[in-house]
């Protein structure tokens, strides 16, 4: 039987999600758990692979198992046998064919900036010394949605066929001495959200000007965008899929 996993996790002890030859991962970790936990070598696939330092409020992998598995139960060992950086919400059953990454419609990334020097949240948000101008960096936000290719924002050398993303939602608001950037989309393209954080710091000290991204996104340049901002204050916050992939309990 297919189960999906659904976790948290703080991303930075680990060098991403994904297996890697040379460093911790994620992936890696949990893998280990569940071959412990289930008497045998289990594999996950997991519904994107967050980079290095990023972190996850709501991620989903799928495994699966020989032998129909107790879901209460093997949420209550994973959260024992796991390091407390990594936590799990939920196990549960879905249809033999659902995959945790092709089948999910959108995914939601947070990005939080620091406003005023915290002492509380320096691993958590990064932060920003100058006085950024919100109202362009929204009206630059805005743009991206009237847009599919995304290639500038990409990081090079991607095995990626296409540089398409259907953004659904882009927008910054101030949350106490922070500035949360939030966007949602049917995919992301490999340090996308980074280099659009960067881009719309760039807009915000006003470096570039709002009219200026229509250039940058029809470059398809990656040298054309901004910075890329640090891991630290990226959170997959929400993966989405169809009802129709969870079995009937």
């Amino acid at each position: 039987m297919r189960y999906f996993i659904e976790l948290s996790y703080n991303g930075k002890a680990y060098h991403g999600w994904q297996n890697q030859p040379n460093a911790i991962s994620v992936q890696e970790v949990l893998e280990n758990a569940l071959t412990v936990l289930l008497n045998g070598p289990t594999a996950i696939v997991g519904a994107g692979r967050t980079d290095a330092g990023v972190h996850a409020k709501q991620i989903f992998a799928h495994f699966d198992a020989k032998d129909e598995v107790d879901c209460n139960q093997l949420i209550y060992k994973l959260n024992s046998f796991l390091p407390k950086d990594i936590a799990i919400q939920d196990v549960f059953a879905v249809q033999k064919d659902a995959h945790a990454r092709f089948d999910a419609i959108s995914r939601s990334y947070l990005y939080r900036i620091s406003l005023k020097k915290n002492a509380f949240n320096t691993e958590q948000a990064y932060f920003v010394k100058q006085k950024l101008d919100v109202c362009k960096m929204n009206e630059a936000a805005q743009i991206l949605l009237n847009y599919k290719d995304f290639q500038c924002f990409s990081k090079v050398h991607t095995d990626v066929k296409t540089y398409n993303c259907d953004i659904k939602h882009a927008a910054l608001a101030v949350v106490e001495d922070e500035l949360h950037f939030t966007i949602k989309a049917d995919r992301f393209l490999r340090n996308m959200v980074r280099a659009i954080v960067g881009t719309l710091i760039n807009i915000g000290v006003g470096k570039i000007e709002v009219n200026q991204i229509h250039d940058i996104i029809a470059s398809k340049n990656r040298g054309e965008a901004g910075f890329s901002v640090p891991a630290h204050g990226l959170y997959l916050t929400e993966v989405e899929y169809p009802d129709h992939i969870k079995l009937n309990e």
